[in-house]
């Protein structure tokens, strides 16, 4: 069987789940849309997601964490919701009475309460009944189509966890001390440039600021929060900022400068501007210019670096990506992803993903952080986000910023150097092709 829910709508589904995965048990154009059917294949599994089509394209269903049987009865799932899609973008509707919220009828399909039927007594139509224990309207589920095309129903299952790491790491206090130093040691390999610049990029809230503040912590050993970060709906950075990382209180700063920028947002007119972008990656903005998104940065405006040089433009970028949001990032919003990755590809800069919050998006990896490369979970949504920015997997690093914390974790230190170590050799990447190109221009005169 070949599932109809598409896999970008199976993960906005599990999202809201947790670590799983969606095998499906039930099709009804193969099965046949009668309740016997759907019994057949269904009943005593759990959880399930159950899903309805319609003739005007609506897709709309339920959760339900309680096997099916045909005992005639209401059973309690406080768990319990109904769910459609506007898009790709998954709209909830939980349990009201959560005593009424699956009945268990014979002759009909998937039963949530009496508010949604799919498949009803072995006919291929949909039972709508809004305010019965769920809250939606009809126009929003399905339209107010009751014509079903097509019934899917599919089991949930625990994604499986390895055995042994698939990359390996290890988690010693040795190793992050060794990290330190040959972050502290190194030089690059173009002797015009002091420092690699990286820049951050992303969309709002995924960790950008949090990133800098959790590597700054890790160097100053404790937790800190130079940048400004938290919990907001539109960017809490405004300017654009190059951050200077210092061993200790007074110590010498690093060889590597993190360049934070406005969150990116899906609409036009908010968030960073492309143009201002290709702007920084050039070397041309000055630090705290102050973002418009209505206006990018022009070649008359003050502080704008005519003739930048090596050590002005950027040398590694770093898409910063909310692993609790993969599966539902707008689609303007990936486009806009894809169109500025086009652009650092034509410029010949080096790029990775920093997959942020990967202990919030499965609480297996969030027991210990040590699990992240045993989590199948996270491994597909690592194998998730690299397709959708159109990477390789090795380029894609989970870390873990610290955001609640008070103290520093060895191994949240350890994952967020990898990291670092990442940038530098990337950037190393960059100054070799620049080399090469200058050999080759000597080469031909």
């Amino acid at each position: 069987m070949n599932p109809k829910l598409t896999r970008s709508q199976q993960r906005s589904i599990c999202s809201e789940l947790g670590p799983v995965r969606l095998r499906l048990l039930y099709q009804a154009s193969i099965h046949g849309f009668t309740g016997a059917a759907f019994h057949q294949r269904c009943d005593s599994r759990c959880p399930t997601v159950s899903v309805g089509y319609n003739s005007s394209g609506f897709v709309f269903g339920g959760f339900t964490k309680q096997p099916f049987s045909q005992s005639g009865l209401y059973v309690h799932d406080d768990q319990a919701f109904l769910f459609s899609f506007s898009g790709e973008r998954l709209l909830k509707y939980p349990v009201t009475t959560p005593a009424n919220a699956v009945r268990m009828i014979s002759n009909s399909g998937p039963y949530f309460g009496e508010a949604l039927v799919l498949v009803h007594r072995s006919k291929n139509v949909v039972i709508s009944g809004p305010g019965n224990y769920y809250d939606f309207t009809a126009a929003e589920m399905h339209g107010n189509n009751l014509n079903l095309t097509e019934c899917e129903v599919y089991e949930v299952e625990a994604c499986p966890e390895f055995e042994k790491p698939w990359r390996p790491m290890v988690w010693e206090n040795e190793k992050r001390t060794e990290m330190m130093d040959s972050i502290k040691l190194y030089c690059p390999i173009e002797s015009s440039v002091s420092q690699i610049r990286v820049l951050l990029i992303g969309p709002v809230g995924a960790g950008k600021s949090s990133f800098f503040n959790s590597i700054n912590s890790v160097f100053r050993g404790h937790v800190t929060s130079q940048a400004i970060a938290g919990c907001s709906g539109t960017s809490l950075t405004t300017q654009f900022r190059t951050y200077s990382i210092k061993v200790g209180r007074k110590g010498k700063p690093l060889p590597i400068i993190l360049c934070d920028t406005m969150g990116l947002e899906e609409n036009t007119g908010a968030g960073l501007d492309v143009d201002d972008i290709v702007s920084i990656l050039k070397g041309h903005l000055p630090d705290s210019y102050q973002f418009n998104p209505f206006t990018p940065l022009q070649s008359e405006s003050k502080g704008y670096r005519k003739s930048p040089k090596l050590n002005d433009k950027i040398h590694c970028v770093a898409y910063v990506i909310d692993a609790c949001k993969i599966s539902i990032m707008p689609t303007k919003l990936e486009e806009k992803l894809d169109v500025i990755r086009r652009k650092v590809n034509k410029m010949g800069i080096p790029q990775l993903v920093l997959l942020t919050k990967v202990d919030e998006a499965c609480p297996f990896v969030s027991e210990d952080i040590r699990n992240v490369y045993k989590s199948s979970y996270i491994k597909e949504m690592m194998q998730e986000v690299a397709a959708r920015v159109g990477m390789p997997l090795s380029c894609v690093i989970p870390v873990k910023n610290y955001s609640k914390e008070l103290e520093l974790d060895l191994s949240c230190d350890i994952l967020l150097l990898s990291a670092i170590i990442q940038m530098l050799r990337f950037a190393d990447n960059y100054f070799d092709d620049i080399s090469d190109q200058l050999s080759n221009t000597d080469t031909k005169e």
